[in-house]
C-alpha cells in the first residue's frame, strides 16, 4: 500500500510541474493570459508533506498538508525566473519558499527547503507576501508582513500588521532588517521598497492603516523616506494614488510589484479594493508616478487591470487578483504574477510597450456615471467616424 500510494503522488506531482503551459482564448490586446497556474498546492514537493519512511507511514499518510500557494515576489536573475512564494499550510501558517523555472510561464519548481527567516520577533506569528526589489545599493530586499497577536483588546482575531524586511543577494543566506517604523501609522502592509534612491535615501510605497483590517483615515498609497535601512524609521508619508469614493480602491489599496521604470515615468501595479454584497473585491489596476517625482501620479487608466474571470474567482477567499511581484525583461517582455482568491497564481505576459500605452493612452475615470457616459459617446462617435471613412 505504501509504495502504491507514494508512486500515484509522485506520478501526479511529476505531471503537474511538467505540464507545458498556453495562452488561453482571452483576449483584450493589453495582456495574455495563460491557460494554468504557475504554481498551486500540487506543486509543492511531495516529501514536504509525506513521511517517506514506510516504517513511520505504512498508510503514505500526508503528514503535514499545504492549503495554498499565492501571493508572490518575482525576480529574474541571471536568465532564470525566480517566485518566493506564499505558501499556507493547513495549519494556517505562511512561510516563504523559492520556485524556479526557465522560462517563467510554466515548469516552477520549488528549491528543496523553504526560506528559514532569523527568528527575531518573539511576538511575530505569522508572514507572508514578499515584494522583492533589487536595489541599485547591490542588494535584493524583501518587505513583507509581519503580523502578531494585538494584545490591547480582547479579541483572539485582532492582530497587528509590520512591514518586515530582509535582503539577501543569491535567495538562499537572508539577512533580517529590523521592522520598518512609520511614525504616523499604526499598521503597515502592501509595503514596497523603490529600487533607486531617492534624493540619497531609500524609499518605500507604503498603505497606512488604522487596524489589521480596515485602512480607516489611510488615504491611499503612501510614499516616505528613510536614511538607514538597517532600522529604518519614515517620519513623514505623502499620498500618491489615493482612494477614491465609488471606484475600484474604494474601500482600500495597496502598492503591489516593484514599479517598473520606463522612459516615461515609473508604472505601478497595484490592488484596489471594493465592498460588495458578497464581500471585498479586489482587482488589479496600473498607475503611474514622474520620474523626476515618485510622489506625483502622472497618468492613471480608468477602471481595472485585472479582474478574476471564471474559476479565478473561486478560492478560499473568492473574488479576489492580488499581486506582489512582476518581472520586467530587458528585452521588453513583461510577466506579471497574480494570484486568484488566496488559493493559486497565475502570471500574465505583456511588453513594456503595451504597458506604456495602456498606462498613458487609456482614459481616466469621469468619477460620475453621466461623465462616464459622455466619455463612451464621445469614444463611440469617434470610433463611427473612422469607420464610416473607411
Amino acid at each position: 500500500m505504501f509504495e502504491q500510494n507514494k508512486k500515484a503522488v509522485m506520478d501526479k506531482y511529476e505531471a503537474v510541474v511538467t505540464r507545458k503551459n498556453k495562452k488561453s482564448e482571452f483576449y483584450n490586446g493589453i495582456y495574455d493570459r495563460y491557460e494554468y497556474p504557475v504554481l498551486t498546492r500540487d506543486h509543492i514537493p511531495p516529501f514536504w508533506k509525506y513521511d517517506m519512511n514506510p516504517e513511520t507511514n505504512p498508510y503514505f499518510m500526508e503528514r503535514l498538508g499545504v492549503n495554498a500557494v499565492f501571493n508572490s515576489g518575482a525576480i529574474e536573475l541571471n536568465g532564470k525566473f525566480y517566485l518566493v512564494a506564499r505558501v499556507e499550510g493547513n495549519d494556517r501558517k505562511s512561510f516563504f519558499a523559492v520556485a524556479e523555472s526557465d522560462n517563467g510561464i510554466d515548469g516552477f519548481r520549488f528549491w528543496d527547503y523553504p526560506i528559514l527567516l532569523d527568528d527575531v520577533c518573539p511576538e511575530e506569528t505569522n508572514v507572508y507576501d514578499m515584494r522583492l526589489t533589487k536595489h541599485e545599493d547591490g542588494y535584493i530586499y524583501g518587505v513583507f508582513c509581519s503580523e502578531s497577536k494585538d494584545t490591547s483588546v480582547n479579541d483572539l482575531s485582532a492582530a497587528v500588521a509590520a512591514a518586515g524586511i530582509v535582503r539577501t543577494k543569491d535567495l538562499k543566506t537572508w539577512e533580517r532588517l529590523d521592522n520598518l517604523k512609520t511614525l504616523n501609522s499604526p499598521q503597515q502592509r502592501n509595503v514596497v521598497l523603490h529600487p533607486e534612491f531617492v534624493n540619497g535615501k531609500y524609499a518605500f510605497y507604503t498603505r497606512p492603516m488604522d487596524d489589521f483590517i480596515e485602512t480607516g483615515s489611510g488615504g491611499g498609497v503612501g510614499f516616505g523616506l528613510c536614511d538607514d535601512i538597517e532600522h529604518a524609521v519614515i517620519d513623514e508619508e505623502i499620498m500618491t494614488s489615493r482612494r477614491k469614493y465609488h471606484t475600484i480602491t474604494e474601500a482600500k489599496n495597496g502598492a503591489g510589484a516593484t514599479p517598473i521604470k520606463t522612459d516615461k515615468g515609473w508604472i505601478h501595479i497595484a490592488h484596489g479594493v471594493r465592498n460588495t454584497a458578497a464581500g471585498l473585491r479586489y482587482v488589479i489596476y496600473v498607475f503611474a508616478t514622474s520620474l523626476e517625482d515618485p510622489t506625483k501620479v502622472i497618468a492613471e487608466p480608468s477602471g481595472f487591470f485585472i479582474a478574476p474571470l471564471a474559476e479565478e474567482r473561486v478560492g478560499d477567499v473568492s473574488n479576489v487578483v492580488f499581486t506582489n511581484g512582476a518581472i520586467a525583461r530587458d528585452n521588453g517582455e513583461v510577466y506579471i504574477y497574480y494570484a486568484s482568491s488566496d488559493t493559486r497564481l497565475h502570471v500574465a505576459t505583456t511588453t513594456i510597450d503595451k504597458l506604456i500605452d495602456y498606462t498613458f493612452n487609456t482614459p481616466t475615470d469621469p468619477l460620475r456615471s453621466v461623465k462616464c457616459v459622455e466619455q463612451r459617446c464621445d469614444f463611440i462617435k469617434k470610433n463611427i467616424e473612422f469607420m464610416k471613412k473607411g
